[in-house]
């Protein structure tokens, strides 16, 4: 017997040893199981803060359409409580007009025909205010089989939407204006035609009957006129010249306003040699030195540019003429991005005091007893460099000459 109780002994304290390791276990994973739940309770706590805390309305629905889950924020848009929106279908929610899209939509991603949606919808509130929000969502799914719902978010957009329709409502209002003043201009434009066509035949027939009447007079009485009568009639029919060059001027600046441009590539240069033989032609007693640079293209109207060339090389033609051996220099230069074109004299210059009044109609620096002309040769040529999206402008000095710069900003210009 006491054999037996010798070998009980050992067989006792190893059973009591598996037993309280046994223990030790149990708890350890008692220890670690309330660790897991406290840490996945404390997970939830912290995600249901998260998806509380985010302005968007974060939804989800079954594969019927019925929301299953919402946050706070759907409260704060749509007023309704959330407790009573779960469970029903969220285009109950929207605007009668909108339901169809959404509902197909929502067809499309359960179908897998599109992975996700993305739309702008009109909620509509407790209140009965229509609230625009921009719906996003993409295909969940509960388990492994069966039909998928939806998850996703629910922006209120109403601040865009609305500053957008006002957008729209702004640029409508442009456009409307836009057309009525068109259409103002166009009634302006043919005011001005008819006004152009009035004067180029009402004004000229009396003026041909002055200057013909003064001539006839000259004529018939030759021997009888006196030399203080026959100035009278000399300057009556320089005046009535001096008129009908004014109408034609006239006429060519309205003109300026409504003829189209026709770009194409002019040579500047090619252009400016013609003008300069013609003036040779009419004045081969003057001593005039020509400079003027090869190959100046530009993308531009060929009879604009011939017109503008015309006016500043005669400007510098005539203004020039009280010296013995004049110069003219005609060349483009650079001015960092852009190219500028100049035509310069050594002729009778101006006070840059009234340079302000160069560009304006019918303001000269000049009398006509110093220099003739009407006063719109310059009033023209702005005008046509504007068209042009240019600028002119003039540097001078009394007696030490002239130098006039444009610039033709017009798309596609050529090299220098």
């Amino acid at each position: 017997m006491l054999a037996a109780l010798i070998l009980a002994v050992p067989l006792s304290l190893r059973i009591l040893r598996d037993w309280q390791i046994a223990r030790v276990q149990h708890a350890a994973q008692d220890a670690e199981r309330l660790a897991t739940e406290r840490a996945l309770r404390e997970s939830q706590a912290r995600y249901r803060e998260v998806v509380e805390s985010v302005n968007e309305v974060i939804f989800r629905t079954d594969a019927a359409g019925r929301l299953t889950f919402l946050n706070g924020a759907w409260k704060n848009i749509s007023g309704f409580p959330v407790a009573e929106s779960l469970g029903q279908e969220l285009c109950a929610f929207l605007h009668a007009d909108d339901v169809p899209a959404a509902k197909e939509n929502l067809a499309d991603v359960a179908a897998g025909r599109r992975v996700s949606c993305q739309c702008e919808l009109r909620l509509r509130t407790r209140s009965g205010e229509i609230r625009w929000i921009e719906a996003t969502g993409r295909a969940v799914r509960e388990g492994d089989s069966g039909p998928p719902g939806l998850a996703g978010t629910l922006d209120d957009i109403s601040a865009r939407k609305v500053a957008e329709l006002t957008l729209v409502n702004i640029n409508q209002e442009l456009e409307y204006r836009v057309r009525v003043r068109t259409a103002e201009l166009e009634n302006s434009n043919r005011e001005l035609e008819a006004f152009s066509y009035s004067v180029s035949h009402d004004l000229r027939a009396p003026l041909r009957a002055i200057d013909g009447f003064a001539r006839i007079l000259e004529e018939e009485l030759d021997d009888k006129l006196e030399p203080s009568s026959r100035a009278h009639l000399e300057r009556i029919r320089k005046a009535t010249d001096r008129m009908s060059r004014l109408i034609d001027d006239l006429i060519d600046l309205a003109r300026l306003t409504r003829q189209p441009l026709t770009r194409e590539t002019v040579d500047l240069s090619e252009i400016a040699a013609q003008i300069v033989d013609e003036l040779r032609a009419e004045d081969p007693g003057r001593r005039v030195e020509v400079q003027i640079t090869q190959r100046m293209l530009v993308n531009a109207d060929r009879n604009l540019m011939r017109i503008v060339l015309e006016n500043l090389l005669r400007n510098a033609w005539k203004f020039s003429a009280r010296r013995p051996v004049a110069h003219i220099v005609f060349r483009a230069e650079r001015d960092r991005d852009r190219r500028v074109f100049c035509i310069s004299d050594d002729g009778a210059g101006f006070d840059m005091a009234f340079a302000a009044n160069l560009f304006r109609p019918f303001h000269r620096l000049h009398t006509d007893q110093e220099f003739s002309g009407t006063g719109i040769g310059l009033a023209t040529v702005q005008r046509i460099i504007a068209r042009h999206g240019g600028v002119i402008w003039a540097h001078s000095r009394p007696g030490q000459g002239a130098q006039f710069y444009f610039t033709l900003d017009s798309p596609g210009a050529a090299g220098q």
